[in-house]
């Protein structure tokens, strides 16, 4: 593994902390702003140990996360960040859910423990996200 993915990995291993655990939003917010103001990178940019901006590497991690991300906007549970609206499209969710579900069912037996536990855990949460949404339509 590469220095770049270990330090894409512990950041990520952050970030699901902070998406997965609502009542870390706002602390996510404050370290995603402080992060941005410190790295002087152009908008989906990251600092390697180099200084040097780069695109975040893709993992299965990474990849994960982003599915989870665009499931919680869609859940309404992230704002837009351009306009800070938050709007709520179930079917858009439900697809990113469903995705999920998918990935966990072709890859059951060939992820590494961490992948594995981050996947079970991301799928569960957002399974019960979407049923409180739904149910509060």
């Amino acid at each position: 593994m590469s220095e770049q993915e270990k330090d894409s990995g512990s950041n990520q291993e952050s970030q699901l902390q902070a998406s997965t655990d609502g009542t870390r939003d706002s602390e996510a917010t404050d370290m995603s702003y402080r992060q941005k103001k410190d790295c002087e990178c152009p908008e989906g940019r990251v600092k390697d140990r180099n200084g040097n901006c780069v695109m975040p590497v893709v993992s299965f991690i990474s990849f994960i996360l982003s599915l989870n991300t665009t499931a919680l906007f869609h859940l309404g549970e992230l704002a837009h960040p351009e306009t800070g609206q938050k709007s709520r499209d179930l079917e858009l969710a439900r697809h990113s859910i469903d995705t999920l579900i998918m990935l966990e069912e072709k890859t059951k037996g060939n992820l590494e423990k961490d992948e594995q536990e981050l996947l079970d855990k991301v799928v569960y949460e957002l399974k019960m996200r979407f049923i409180r949404a739904k149910d509060g339509q």
